[in-house]
């Protein structure tokens, strides 16, 4: 993570980000409070969520870890009351958390089907319905929900994903709607493929089902279409949910923006 600087577009501002001790979800969270924001860490496993707020208060930055199963109704609800009575609001939640399971439809499990939207899906709703009355009260709530190119597209394998990816974008404009009277803005960041830990993963789960190699998964169907060969970077997604995290009005509201190396396109 950078030093902090002098930029403030968050100064003061408690953003937390589900997902957020790895991957995305961190820089992300390093991003919000190198720009003045108090990073609420929140995560499965409450030390590594403390290990990236450690990291960010050691590099000057303000951050507070908390654990949270985005799935689990309780267990959201406690984190964000937890995190309310600390800083007495939350301004901006970055539904971020997320995994991944690759089969074929027709061996799809239930139980996979299930945990996937669980997490993605159900974790979006839990956390937004735990936030909303406290962005509401204030007057004052940025939602941005880290969807993927598969909120829009489709791809083998991946049948929960897409379905939930695909769900977000509802949720988003339905919240748009109802939280517009409120100041309260919800969009969707669409990413392309990311080489983070959960991508990294799938590339020999995609070889094996596809008969393939690595390298062919890599070049032939991650980024077969996008219009330079490269993945996207943790830092073009960061650019992107800060921009929406930052809106002063509900003006960018409902909508999905996809940073994705031209692998799709609107």
């Amino acid at each position: 993570m950078e030093q902090i600087t002098d930029m403030a577009r968050f100064e003061n501002r408690i953003a937390l980000v589900t997902g957020a001790a790895s991957g995305i979800g961190k820089r992300l969270a390093e991003r919000f409070a190198a720009e003045g924001a108090v990073a609420v860490i929140a995560d499965l496993k409450l030390d590594a969520a403390q290990a990236t707020a450690d990291e960010i208060v050691a590099k000057g930055g303000k951050a507070y870890a908390v654990v949270m199963d985005v799935s689990e109704e309780e267990q959201v609800g406690k984190a964000i009351d937890e995190v309310v009575a600390h800083f007495g609001r939350i301004d901006v939640l970055v539904s971020n958390a997320g995994i991944q399971i690759v089969k074929p439809l027709v061996d799809f499990g239930f139980g996979d089907w299930k945990k996937i939207l669980a997490i993605q899906l159900d974790g979006a709703f839990l956390t937004t319905r735990a936030c909303l009355p406290h962005m509401y009260k204030a007057g004052y709530g940025r939602v941005v929900y880290v969807g993927s190119v598969h909120s829009k597209e489709a791809s083998k394998l991946k049948a929960a994903y897409v379905t939930a990816k695909h769900g977000l974008i509802g949720l988003a404009k339905v919240l748009a709607k109802e939280g517009a009277e409120h100041n309260v803005a919800a969009n969707v960041v669409c990413p392309g493929f990311v080489r983070t830990p959960l991508v990294e993963k799938q590339i020999p789960e995609q070889a094996s089902e596809l008969g393939m190699s690595e390298q062919d998964v890599v070049r032939t169907v991650m980024l077969k279409d996008t219009i330079d060969g490269q993945f996207t970077t943790v830092d073009e997604v960061a650019d992107m949910v800060l921009f929406y995290a930052s809106a002063s009005s509900v003006a960018h509201s409902g909508q999905s923006a996809v940073v994705s190396h031209g692998w799709f396109m609107q």
